[in-house]
């Protein structure tokens, strides 16, 4: 099953020779398109092995893998978009928490997904890494259980075994 070029509208990003890569926070990247089973639950997650953003202190480098996982609803995020959306972080300062609660944000402004949730694990600098992790629901009861369920259990049993430090 295809999408027509009416389904695709207003997806500009993919496929495109002419791709502008943004060196400083670019939300208006992200481009959406149509979810064909909005009646479905079902996941999709990206993982981005290779996230950069700088600290907003000394300008250093940070490096990270982001997980963003979410249920879509009527919209889902264009992967080529989100990439070059991502990239516009790799001179922008934040500190990670504000990094992944922006990202967050921004994804649910876009797609108004019915639940979404990103985790940053950054690697160490000055013996530490940080590993934030936020969630949001579009206010459904169902979704909004699945928030605090998923909060109130996140990294509990080490879910995800750490290999990039």
């Amino acid at each position: 099953m295809s999408r027509s070029k009416e389904e695709l509208a207003g997806i500009s990003h993919l496929g495109s020779q002419n791709t502008k890569y943004q060196y400083a926070y670019a939300p208006e990247v992200l481009e959406a398109f149509e979810n064909k089973h909005p009646g479905n639950d079902y996941w999709v997650k990206f993982n981005c092995p290779e996230f950069t953003s700088l600290c907003p202190m000394t300008g250093q480098p940070d490096f990270a893998t982001l997980y963003i996982s979410y249920i879509p609803g009527e919209k889902m995020v264009e992967s080529k978009s989100l990439k070059l959306y991502l990239l516009s972080f790799r001179n922008h300062g934040d500190f990670h928490e504000d990094v992944v609660n922006i990202i967050m944000k921004d994804l649910f402004k876009l797609m108004q997904p019915k639940y979404i949730e990103v985790w940053g694990k950054f690697l160490p600098r000055g013996g530490i890494s940080i590993d934030p992790y936020c969630n949001l629901a579009n206010g459904e009861a169902k979704y909004e259980k699945l928030a605090w369920h998923r909060m109130e259990q996140h990294d509990l049993y080490c879910m995800d075994k750490v290999d990039n430090r």
